[in-house]
C-alpha cells in the first residue's frame, strides 16, 4: 500500500508564475501568505497525491506496522510545505484524517512545522478557512497524550531510555500547545474575531482545561436535540496547562468589550466559562463576577439599569443566558434585586432578551428570590402568550414544579389567560386548550353570529409548546383539574390524542404518573382501542409506557385484548414489537408462567420506586 502511494519528485510552481493552485486544483486568487505576500499553493501532482492520501486513510489499515509506515512517509512528502498542505482543502482534509492516526509526537512535529521557526505560521493556519480545522484537529490530538507517558506502574522499558524517549515524545506535544498558547496571547484581538482563528481557540480551552469535544464534523444535522451542547470527554492535562487556562482568561477578561459584542469573540468567552464551571469553579466565579461588574458598569441613562441594553443584544444576549445559568446564588439574587426587578415582564416581551429570562426562571427555581420573580411575572402571564413566547411560559411551569407553593397559583393564572376559569364548568376543557394554547372563545364560542368562522378544534391543533406546558403541569402535586379535564375526553378523542405525535408525550405524562386507580379508570375507558394503538407509531410508544407503569391486572386487561389480534400485530411495523414486549406469546399458551413473569417485574418496579423516592 505505501509503496503504490509514493510520488516521484513534483513540479513547484515557479517564482512568478500567474497560476496558482488551490488545494482543489482549482485556481484561485492570490492570497496573502503568512510573511505578508503572495500565498503559495500546491501544484496539481501534489493535490492528486494527497487525494489519494485521504482516500487510503478512509479506507483504513489491516495492520499496525502498515498504518505506521503510511504516516511515516505522507509526513516526510509534507516537509517544507506543510503550511500550504494545510491551508489547501485537498491537503487539510488528508491532515484532518491523518493527525488521529499519528503518534503524538508526529502531531507535535507538524504543529511545530506548521508554526515555522518563529512561530507566526500559527497565527495565519488558524485563521484560514481550511487550515483552521487542522489546527483544530491537532490541539484535540493532545487528549491522547497519556497513552504515551510512562507509568509508575509499567515495568521498566527493556531498550535503554525507553521511558525517557516517551516523556520526551509527549513534551514535543505539550511544548508545542504551550508555544500556540503564546501566539494567541500576543495575538488575542486577531484570534477572537476572525471567524476560523474563534473555533481554534474555543478548541485551545477545552485542551488545557483538560476535555476535547468532537470534531465538528462528527455533528450530525439529525440529532434530536439540534441545539444541545455537545458531550465532552475529560482527560488528564498536563499541569502546565493550568497556569495558560487562567492567563488566557485574563486575557479575555482583558478585552471583555470585544467579547461582549463581536459575534465571534463572544462564544469563545462562553466556552471559557463553561470549562472553568466543568474544572475551575473559583475561576468561573472570578470570571462571572468580572462581566456583570463590566456590564452594570457602563454609562446609561439615569435610573436605567445598563444591563437591560445587553439583555436585548444579540450577541451579548447568549453570553448572559451563560452567566445566568453557570452563575452562583449571590449572583443572581443581585441580578434580580438591582437590574431586573419589576422589568422582568417587559424582558419576556421582548424577542431576544426572553431568552435570558428563561434561563433565570430555571437557575433561581431552587432560591429564595423565586416567589419574588413568579409573583411578578405571573401577572404578565396573557401578554407573554400573547406574545408568543411561550418559552417563558413553559420555563415557569417547569421551576413552579420544583415549587409546590407556586403551583397553585401558577394553575389559576394559566385558567385565567385561557379564559376557562369561570365559570367551574369550563374546567373540563382546559386540558385541550393547554395543548393546542387557544383561548377558550376560539374553540367553544357562546354565540355564534352569521358569518363568523367556525369554532377551532383544539385536539387537531395541538402545538410543541403546549404539549411541553401539560407535561411540566404533570408533574404538579394537585393533578385533579387535567385529570378531570382528561376523563371527559371521549375514547375516540382519547385515540386520537394517544396517537398524536405531540399529544402522546402530554397523556402519558398524566397517565403514568397518576395512581393505579385513576390508572385504570382511564384504561377502561379506552378499551378497544389498544389494537388501534399498538399500531401507531406514536400510540405504540405511550402504550408500552402505560404498560410499564400498570398493575398486572390493569396489563392481563390489555393482553386480552390484543392477544386475538395476533396476526395484525404481527405484520404492523410497530406492532410487531409490542407482541414481545408484552409477552403476549405466553399470555396466549402459558398464561400462569406469563403472570409469574409480570408479578415478578411488578414488586421489583416497586422496590425500584421505594427506593428512588
Amino acid at each position: 500500500m505505501v509503496e503504490k502511494m509514493e510520488v516521484s519528485s513534483k513540479k513547484q510552481p515557479k517564482d512568478g508564475s500567474k497560476k496558482k493552485w488551490s488545494g482543489n486544483g482549482e485556481k484561485r486568487k492570490g492570497e496573502s501568505s503568512p510573511a505578508g505576500g503572495e500565498r503559495k499553493h500546491l501544484d496539481a501532482q501534489t493535490v492528486g497525491y494527497f487525494r489519494r492520501v485521504s482516500d487510503m486513510l478512509s479506507e483504513g489499515f489491516n495492520e499496525d506496522e502498515e498504518k505506521v509506515l503510511f504516516v511515516d512517509n505522507v509526513l516526510r512528502e509534507m516537509e517544507g510545505q506543510a503550511i500550504m498542505v494545510a491551508m489547501g482543502m485537498t491537503g487539510s482534509v488528508a491532515l484532518q484524517k491523518l493527525l488521529p492516526f499519528a503518534n503524538v509526537a508526529q502531531v507535535g512535529q507538524v504543529l511545530s512545522a506548521l508554526g515555522g521557526e518563529d512561530g507566526s505560521g500559527l497565527r495565519a493556519v488558524s485563521c484560514d478557512r481550511c487550515g483552521g480545522h487542522v489546527m483544530e484537529s491537532a490541539l484535540r490530538q493532545m487528549s491522547r497524550w497519556t497513552d504515551n507517558s510512562p507509568s509508575e506502574q509499567e515495568e521498566p522499558a527493556t531498550t535503554d531510555g525507553g521511558e525517557d524517549k516517551e516523556a520526551e515524545d509527549c513534551g514535543i506535544l505539550e511544548e508545542q500547545v504551550l508555544s500556540m498558547c503564546n501566539v494567541v496571547r500576543e495575538n488575542i484581538l486577531e484570534f477572537i474575531r476572525n471567524t476560523h482563528g474563534s473555533h481554534v481557540m474555543r478548541t485551545l480551552v477545552h485542551v488545557l482545561a483538560g476535555c476535547v469535544a468532537p470534531a465538528r464534523a462528527d455533528s450530525r444535522p439529525g440529532r434530536k436535540d439540534k441545539n444541545a451542547a455537545p458531550p465532552l470527554t475529560d482527560f488528564e492535562a498536563p499541569v502546565s496547562f493550568w497556569m495558560e487556562l487562567k492567563n488566557l482568561s485574563a486575557c479575555l477578561m482583558e478585552n471583555i468589550n470585544v467579547c461582549v459584542t463581536d459575534s465571534n469573540a463572544c462564544p469563545v468567552l462562553q466556552t471559557m466559562l463553561v470549562v472553568c464551571h466543568r474544572k475551575r469553579p473559583k475561576l468561573l466565579k472570578q470570571m462571572t463576577k468580572g462581566i456583570m461588574g463590566y456590564l452594570s458598569g457602563i454609562s446609561s441613562a439615569p435610573g436605567v439599569s445598563p444591563l437591560l441594553v445587553f439583555f436585548k443584544d444579540p450577541t451579548s444576549s447568549r453570553l448572559l443566558e451563560t452567566v445566568i445559568e453557570l452563575s452562583h446564588k449571590a449572583l443572581l439574587r443581585d441580578l434580580y434585586k438591582s437590574h431586573l426587578q419589576t422589568k422582568l415582564v417587559d424582558l419576556a416581551l421582548h424577542p431576544i432578551a426572553n431568552f435570558p429570562i428563561q434561563r433565570l426562571i430555571a437557575a433561581s427555581a431552587n432560591l429564595k428570590v423565586f416567589p419574588k420573580l413568579f409573583n411578578e411575572m405571573v401577572e404578565g402571564l396573557e401578554a407573554i402568550m400573547a406574545a408568543g413566547h411561550m418559552g417563558v411560559v413553559v420555563q415557569l411551569a417547569k421551576s413552579c414544579a420544583e415549587r409546590e407553593e407556586t403551583q397553585g397559583p401558577m394553575l389559576q393564572h394559566l385558567l385565567q389567560a385561557f379564559h376557562c376559569n369561570e365559570p367551574a364548568s369550563r374546567h373540563t376543557s382546559s386540558l385541550p386548550l393547554f395543548l393546542s394554547l387557544y383561548a377558550y372563545e376560539l374553540c367553544y364560542p357562546t354565540e355564534t353570529a352569521e358569518g363568523d368562522p367556525p369554532p377551532q378544534r383544539p385536539l387537531e391543533a395541538i402545538c410543541y409548546h403546549g404539549s411541553c406546558l401539560v407535561q411540566s403541569l404533570a408533574k404538579f402535586k394537585d393533578r385533579s383539574l387535567l385529570m378531570n379535564s382528561l376523563h371527559s375526553l371521549s375514547p375516540a378523542e382519547l385515540l386520537a390524542l394517544g396517537s398524536h405525535q405531540l399529544g402522546s408525550h402530554a397523556m402519558q405524562a398524566l397517565v403514568t404518573t397518576c395512581s393505579d386507580k385513576g390508572k385504570g379508570k382511564i384504561l377502561r375507558k379506552i378499551e378497544g382501542t389498544y389494537v388501534q394503538l399498538a399500531c401507531s407509531r406514536y400510540g405504540s410508544r405511550f402504550l408500552e409506557a402505560v404498560w410499564n407503569s400498570a398493575t398486572v391486572s390493569q396489563r392481563q386487561s390489555i393482553a386480552q385484548e390484543l392477544v386475538p389480534s395476533e396476526t395484525q400485530l404481527r405484520s404492523d411495523q410497530f406492532g410487531r414489537h409490542i407482541w414481545p414486549k408484552f409477552g403476549l406469546a405466553h399470555f396466549g399458551k402459558r398464561k400462569a408462567h406469563w403472570m409469574e413473569i409480570q408479578t415478578g417485574d411488578s414488586k421489583k418496579r416497586k422496590m425500584f420506586s421505594d427506593l428512588l423516592e
